[in-house]
């Protein structure tokens, strides 16, 4: 008896998907929406998690004593540009009432935020978190924190061509919105 196998190729059109049908899809694992394209990623593990957790606490409890606004964290979508959509995720941001007067609300943002901090993965490609930060600076953010656990350090981007490491015994120091916020880096750590 003689078995065959036919290999079948279906030729299957991609269409471009808009910032809300992503959201529409709901859970469908850890994502972004690139130039219309959904880009999977790994989920992020327990240290970045930790650092994340650690450092929303205190800039919300910062924020919140100060009435300034809100803070979002869990990788909150942003919409970076339209036609095609592009949607990042953020760890955390800060969004000031200024910028936002209510509490957000369902979606992704459509504001940008203040203060946008990045958490370096152990997987991350330092160009893609450049490509990040960027868009970001795009959207229209102010400040961009870059949190490297393996460095044990936090990039301070004011501009995609200006920043500044502090290292473990620095304190990171508010700007704009975040004027006298101070936290040791160690404290993350």
């Amino acid at each position: 008896m003689l078995l065959s196998t036919q290999l079948v190729t279906t030729s299957v059109e991609t269409s471009l998907v808009t910032g809300e049908e992503l959201f529409q899809l709901g859970d469908i694992g850890f994502c972004e929406l690139i130039d219309g394209r959904i880009i999977y990623m790994n989920p992020p593990g327990v240290e970045h998690g930790r650092i994340e957790i650690r450092l929303a606490r205190y800039l919300d409890v910062f924020v919140d004593e100060h009435d300034l606004g809100w803070v979002v964290g869990g990788e909150t979508g942003i919409y970076i540009r339209r036609n095609p959509d592009t949607v990042r995720g953020m760890d955390i941001a800060v969004i000031s009432k200024k910028r936002l007067p209510t509490v957000p609300g369902t979606g992704y943002l459509t504001v940008a935020p203040e203060l946008v901090v990045e958490i370096v993965s152990p997987s991350d490609r330092w160009q893609d978190i450049e490509d990040k930060v960027s868009d970001y600076f795009s959207a229209g953010v102010e400040r961009v924190w870059v949190v490297h656990p393996g460095q044990q350090a936090v990039y301070i981007y004011r501009s995609f061509t200006e920043r500044t490491r502090l290292g473990r015994d620095e304190t990171l120091e508010g700007e704009g919105v975040l004027v006298g916020f101070r936290l040791p880096i160690k404290a993350l750590f």
